[in-house]
């Protein structure tokens, strides 16, 4: 069953603490919301099963549409009903990052900017510092623990969260932990610079090919992780905004990066909430681009931002992509990824 109380935690980060590279470590930080309310934020460096090393991802410039549907929650703790639509984070339907870039790290290492702590200390100090800054930290809630202080940081009650990192495509050990759209991670706002970061985590042991019911791992799938370079289609443009009146004539543009043809027959454009658009039958060729025509019956793309997925035949992702608001206002043009 996916994670009983999944939501995001709203708050300011006002200290931190390493764990080592010990028993299972975690990377720590003390957080308060605006009333005053005290969490704690247990963030996994290390994972209990080989390979243990974690991998991550930081997007220093993070524009993607969930930060927009962000706005009006409060601070402090926001439980988020399952499911897409709302800002929750899926690392294989959201589009959130590439994920044939995340890389691993050791959990502590005597050296600088050599190990996982050191990167997300590196950006949660900077947080710290910043008075304006906010931490958006999604994943599962502990406490309150009314009679029990903070193991970490001593206050009182003991209250948190956990399970910071990709919560799906899980081995038969955790597979109990499986679910869609509840995934965890680190957003960082700061307003002075009008920029978000965006910090993803996920256990090497974990499936990039899941259920769209029950997160579980896909059996008998090749490829547990997109390579680098490795996609041979790709969604290189859509044309969002149409001019015109509505029903606008949306389309998304595919590019067949590969050396060799690939047929195209059973293909899908699909969206944020599971609608899906039939792409044209029959191979493209070599270095050939292809216009697809999505029709007002199938996928929908939306001017307030959203996501686009391509799926193969066999109703696995082949490559995913996103764009905000922003991207999308510029009536008659093209938005380029």
């Amino acid at each position: 069953m996916p994670l009983k109380a999944y939501g995001v935690l709203i708050t300011r980060a006002v200290d931190t603490r390493r764990e080592g590279a010990v028993d299972t470590p975690h990377y720590q930080i003390h957080l308060t919301d605006d009333q005053g309310v005290h969490y704690r934020a247990a963030v996994n460096v290390l994972s209990q099963e080989r390979p243990s090393e974690l991998l991550y991802l930081v997007d220093e410039d993070f524009r993607h549409p969930v930060t927009a549907r962000l706005a009006g929650l409060g601070s402090g703790w926001n439980p988020l009903p399952p499911g897409p639509g709302g800002p929750n984070l899926d690392f294989v339907r959201g589009n959130l990052f590439d994920p044939a870039k995340m890389r691993t790290l050791p959990p502590d290492a005597p050296g600088a900017d050599d190990d996982l702590a050191d990167i997300l200390d590196h950006y949660v100090r900077r947080a710290v510092a910043d008075p304006d800054a906010r931490l958006y930290v999604f994943g599962e809630r502990f406490g309150p623990e009314s009679r029990v202080k903070d193991k970490v940081f001593g206050f009182l009650p003991g209250n948190g969260i956990h399970d910071i990192h990709m919560n799906q495509g899980n081995s038969r050990k955790f597979r109990g932990d499986d679910g869609v759209w509840q995934d965890g991670g680190i957003l960082i706002h700061f307003p002075g610079q009008d920029r978000w970061v965006g910090i993803f985590l996920a256990f090497q042991s974990q499936a990039w090919h899941t259920d769209d019911v029950t997160g579980h791992a896909l059996e008998d799938v090749e490829g547990n992780r997109p390579e680098p370079d490795s996609l041979p289609v790709r969604i290189v443009a859509a044309l969002v905004n149409p001019r015109g009146p509505a029903p606008e004539a949306e389309t998304v543009t595919l590019l067949n990066a590969s050396p060799d043809p690939v047929d195209l027959t059973g293909w899908r454009i699909g969206d944020r909430l599971g609608q899906k658009s039939p792409v044209p039958t029959g191979p493209l060729a070599p270095g050939a681009c292809l216009v697809v025509p999505l029709g007002a019956d199938g996928a929908q793309l939306g001017n307030h931002g959203g996501e686009i997925t391509l799926l193969d035949a066999k109703g696995l992702k082949a490559h995913g992509v996103s764009y905000t608001k922003d991207q999308a206002a510029r009536e008659g043009w093209s938005v380029v990824f």
